[in-house]
């Protein structure tokens, strides 16, 4: 079995683990909602009409709205990669899906023909990388997750191998895809079977309350990581019964647009998906009203993420990012921004914006700075990410930083190609790898990146280019290949 922790790390452990209950009270608990597949327009406080999300626009209302935050890949596990480890995924060669062919595998794939064989990804987050778990594990919390891993093929780089306490529900799957899916029975290995009929996400949800009860008196890091809302989409009846109703009223419509060879969705009104939204919202409201109701909210700082964009593209196409391009799998806006709110009741200050770029890698340093918890913060060396700390403690505050960098060599399920993405202040540069060429936008001026800049601006792309294959090279990033076998 690969060696646990480095020696520095190993050495933080034990002096930490030799705190005294009393010493480590002082410091916050942390509770982190992590959805999967929520686009940037999916909760009612951030531009949604239809769907309802009640519980996450209260937590807006008191806690901070980021309106840039950005995940680190368009797809699923490298942006938890890098959640846990505060790493570019490219660093640690978590680039694709976890699931995704390799180079090798792709014959039998629907990519076989494709000008370009994706880059080679390591399916499991290495047992080497200090994980935000275990960094808290290290500062004394307890620590618990529920719901989506798909960060490790093999049972050995599941959640409690990689720092939490109790997994509940947590492996290899990316998707609620065995037993009744979204329903119980699941036939999950982490997670027991509930009364038949009883819906995912208030099960993940009443687990965590479960855990919160159980360890409200000393520090404790816990990660509701819903399954939701990904496919299969599946809700309660009620709940689809609710937006036909709603969507009728309404009169809305499916519409949508030409991207690329694919279709992609411009109307929120899918009800299915929509019940899905509302249910993960319920859930949220469920632990949220448990930390209140047991006295916690002024010492939980609590944060609220999407492991990608909405899929508007492909396998249904649910959702909608308008005013953003594209979604889930595609490294325009709409797969990559997504929602983003942090609260700590007293503390942090209420009913605020936060504008400026900010990025997954940044939470693992901002959690533990903002708890309080530096020292293992400090023991722990080539963290991409920056704490926001100063910033969401002080919103006049500056972030400083010169660039947010992506890197994606494979070709998307949603009909996304190879490429790596620079942003540079209000610029974003894109390089495509298949075809060699680069599309520039503006984002203040061009949200939507509907005018490419690159051919009126050189100067400006071949510059973002140099910067961008610079950060590449000393990340020793993997490339796609030619790929000889494809039929011309």
């Amino acid at each position: 079995m690969k060696i646990r922790f480095t020696i520095l790390f190993s050495l933080v452990l034990l002096t930490f683990s030799q705190l005294s209950q009393a010493q480590t009270a002082n410091h916050p608990n942390v509770v982190f909602f992590l959805v999967d597949d929520l686009g940037w327009t999916d909760l009612g406080s951030f531009g949604s009409e239809f769907y309802e999300t009640p519980n996450l626009d209260r937590l807006v209302k008191s806690g901070i709205k980021f309106t840039q935050a950005y995940t680190a890949s368009p797809v699923c596990s490298p942006t938890r990669a890098s959640i846990m480890t505060g790493k570019y995924p490219s660093k640690m060669y978590n680039t694709d899906w976890f699931g995704a062919p390799q180079p090798d595998q792709i014959q039998g794939h629907w990519t076989k023909n494709k000008p370009l064989k994706p880059a080679h990804y390591e399916p499991n987050l290495a047992l080497e990388e200090i994980t935000l778990a275990e960094a808290f594990k290290a500062s004394g919390y307890s620590t618990f997750f529920a719901g989506k891993w798909h960060l490790g093929e093999e049972e050995s780089h599941w959640p409690e191998h990689q720092g939490f306490d109790i997994n509940k529900g947590g492996n290899d799957k990316g998707a609620p895809s065995t037993g009744n899916k979204y329903f119980s029975p699941y036939n999950n290995p982490r997670l027991e079977d509930g009364p038949e009929g009883e819906y995912l996400p208030e099960r993940l949800a009443a687990e965590t309350i479960n855990f919160i009860r159980e360890n409200k008196s000393k520090p404790f890091f816990a990660m509701l990581s819903f399954y939701s809302v990904h496919t299969p989409l599946m809700t309660t009846k009620a709940l689809e019964e609710k937006y036909l109703a709603k969507r009728a009223a309404m009169n809305l419509e499916d519409k949508f647009e030409p991207e690329g060879a694919n279709k992609n969705r411009i109307t929120q009104a899918h009800a299915i998906y929509a019940g899905m939204v509302e249910a993960m919202d319920q859930s949220v409201g469920k632990v949220l009203d448990e930390i209140e109701a047991l006295g916690l909210e002024k010492n939980t700082i609590i944060v609220f993420f999407s492991d990608n964009g909405g899929l508007s593209t492909a396998e249904g196409s649910p959702t909608t990012n308008l005013p953003l391009r594209a979604g889930k799998g595609w490294l325009y806006e709409g797969g990559i921004r997504v929602p983003m709110i942090m609260s700590w009741k007293g503390t942090l200050p209420a009913g605020k914006e936060i504008n400026e770029p900010v990025i997954s890698n940044d939470l693992f340093p901002t959690l533990l700075d903002l708890s309080g918890n530096q020292k293992t913060l400090e023991s722990i060396s080539n963290l991409d990410g920056i704490s926001l700390k100063n910033r969401v403690m002080e919103p006049e505050k500056a972030i400083a930083r010169e660039a947010l960098f992506w890197h994606y060599p494979h070709y998307g399920n949603q009909g996304g190609n190879p490429g790596s993405v620079i942003r540079e202040g209000d610029w974003k540069l894109i390089y495509f790898y298949e075809s060699q060429k680069m599309e520039l936008y503006n984002l203040k001026e061009d949200i939507g990146e509907r005018n490419d800049l690159a051919a009126t601006n050189p100067e400006k792309a071949e510059d973002l280019k140099i910067n961008l294959f610079d950060w590449l090279v000393k990340t020793k990033a993997a490339f796609p290949r030619p790929n000889e076998a494809a039929k011309q």
